[in-house]
């Protein structure tokens, strides 16, 4: 089944979000890939959604600020860390875009916990840094659990103008309105909604990393296909819905 359109905007809103959180200062670089390399490492009834027969490899840096369940305030010193995901990007069988993370780096232990236990998510407790000067931002992992240890990622972008309108490929890179996962075999699509991404141009200082082959995916060659910086967007996360029947 061909994939819904690409909005640049949320499809639908979250009135009563089981998750909420900003992501702040966040980079997004991306690697073009064959979907075939890719598909192998994706749950059942998910393939890879393509552009112009061409799928994507994310690595994605950022920092998670006043995370909070059901509405509830954050937790103070839970709430606030930086990530770095590496993720592809993914449609269903009933066409619902999105992507699936093959690993998410945190640096607090309890939502990573959290994110492997209740979500089945790959959550890996790293330490990590975020620092900001000027234009420039630097983020830092080193794994420490589960493995395997000592996987890294040293990332620094220089920050550039903003993008009165992004293309094509830019929207279809960052306007992911919900993930794909599998909790207890049970197949599961957890909706998101958030303003529109404000981007930026980027150009990469430094990328040092070994996040993606760590994660089952081919490494990376040659320099990013994209670039892009946001300073961020509040999110909400709806209760995740299983897949609908099939005709």
């Amino acid at each position: 089944m061909p994939g819904e359109p690409v909005t640049a905007d949320a499809p639908a809103g979250v009135r009563r979000p089981l998750l909420t959180q900003s992501w702040l200062d966040v980079t997004f670089l991306h690697w073009a890939a064959d979907p075939a390399e890719v598909a192998g490492v994706l749950p059942p009834d998910v393939s890879p959604d393509t552009m112009d027969g061409v799928t994507y490899v994310g690595l994605v840096a950022f920092r998670v600020h006043r995370s909070g369940w059901f509405g509830l305030p954050p937790v103070p010193g839970l709430g606030s860390f930086p990530e770095t995901n590496v993720r592809l990007y993914t449609v269903d069988a009933h066409g619902r875009r999105g992507v699936v993370f093959c690993s998410l780096d945190a640096s607090r232990l309890v939502p990573v916990a959290v994110g492997r236990i209740g979500f089945g998510m790959p959550y890996m407790w790293s330490r990590m840094s975020l620092r900001a000067r000027g234009d420039t931002v630097t983020y830092t992992s080193a794994r420490r659990w589960p493995g395997p240890r000592g996987a890294r990622s040293n990332i620094t972008v220089r920050v550039g103008e903003p993008i009165g309108e992004p293309t094509g490929l830019e929207h279809f890179l960052t306007a992911r309105w919900g993930l794909h996962s599998t909790v207890f075999g049970r197949r599961l699509y957890l909706p998101n909604a958030h303003p529109r991404w404000p981007l930026h141009r980027a150009r990469l200082v430094t990328c040092e990393e070994d996040l993606v082959s760590a994660a089952g995916l081919p490494r990376p060659t040659g320099e990013p296909v994209s670039v892009l910086y946001s300073p961020g967007v509040p999110a909400r996360f709806a209760r995740p819905v299983g897949a609908p029947p099939t005709n």
